[in-house]
């Protein structure tokens, strides 16, 4: 069986009854990309073909980077390129749901399960020694000290010991362990800012997401959300598939920081809605070559 093969079979598995939720979650620190749409073809061809329906969430919890232009234009190129139609219950909005966060980390709290952390990333690497290019796990350095919860609004929850275990649709069983992993997992930074770590988890209890599906880039991070979740009481853990990131050349994925192309650019070019959808098809190696694709097209690269 071919690896298209393969997957179509899983999704068939375990997405057989319809109604299920997902969502499509750009964060707002720059103009989308053909990475983004890539995601967007998974999102939206897997959803059309197995009866699922997309929320958009726009996850600007970090207001030092995201930019009201950059939302105006996301609401702009998703029309243009019409993935607009299939979007249920409107918008939700990250920097609206304060409230939400602040009653979860109060549900944690009580039960001792937050720190306050004085910790720079500066200090943490100062005793934390790693292989280039791994993650920076919390050595835990504040985990028992005794400090003013007012000096700080930057907070940790204590990762048990123990593995998380989880199914990828793509990629199959996963083990990771987040306490090793990553440590104690911050949720709100010292500019008090909530982290996508935290945000993320409450969101996708709170709106009932049902199957989350993302880049390859979000893999490690699963665990530790896995265990967030858990903590705030859900039980069911949604579906899980990472795809495939669009690379350069030398392996580095498509980024706003790296100055790739934006949607409105290639618009700005010439570029028809039908021709990028195709491209971000190939590029996600849905297809053989980057042929033109409507968006009832996208469904049939999944079945």
């Amino acid at each position: 069986m071919s690896a298209s093969s393969s997957l179509a079979s899983g999704l068939r598995s375990a997405l057989g009854t319809p109604g299920w939720r997902t969502r499509f979650a750009p964060a707002p620190t720059g103009f989308l990309h053909l990475g983004h749409l890539v995601n967007a073809v998974y999102v939206w061809g897997i959803a059309r073909a197995y009866g699922g329906r997309i929320l958009l969430r726009v996850e600007n919890h970090d207001a030092t980077r995201c930019r009201p232009e950059f939302e105006a234009a996301l609401y702009e190129d998703l029309d243009w390129l019409g993935l607009d139609r299939d979007l249920a219950h409107g918008v939700a909005r990250q920097s609206d749901r304060g409230a939400h966060y602040l009653a979860a980390l109060a549900h944690l709290s009580a039960r001792d399960l937050v720190y306050p952390c004085q910790c720079t990333r500066r200090e943490i690497e100062a005793v934390v020694s790693r292989a280039s290019g791994a993650e920076l796990p919390y050595p835990g350095t504040c985990r028992d000290l005794v400090l003013d919860p007012l000096r700080t609004t930057a907070r940790r929850v204590r990762m048990y010991a123990g593995i998380e275990t989880f199914d990828d649709l793509r990629l199959g069983a996963r083990h990771q362990e987040p306490g090793t992993q990553c440590g104690d997992v911050l949720v709100r930074d010292r500019n008090g800012n909530w982290t996508y770590q935290f945000a993320v988890v409450v969101d996708d209890l709170e709106q009932q997401i049902d199957v989350i599906i993302r880049g390859e880039d979000l893999l490690a991070s699963t665990g530790r959300q896995w265990r967030l979740a858990r903590l705030l009481g859900r039980t069911a853990m949604p579906q899980v598939l990472h795809h495939p990131l669009v690379r350069h050349p030398d392996g580095t994925k498509l980024s706003k920081s790296n100055g790739d192309l934006s949607i409105r650019e290639r618009r700005r070019d010439g570029a028809t809605a039908a021709a990028l959808l195709g491209e971000a098809a190939w590029l996600a190696g849905r297809q053989a070559a980057p042929r033109a694709l409507t968006l009832d097209d996208v469904a049939e690269l999944f079945v």
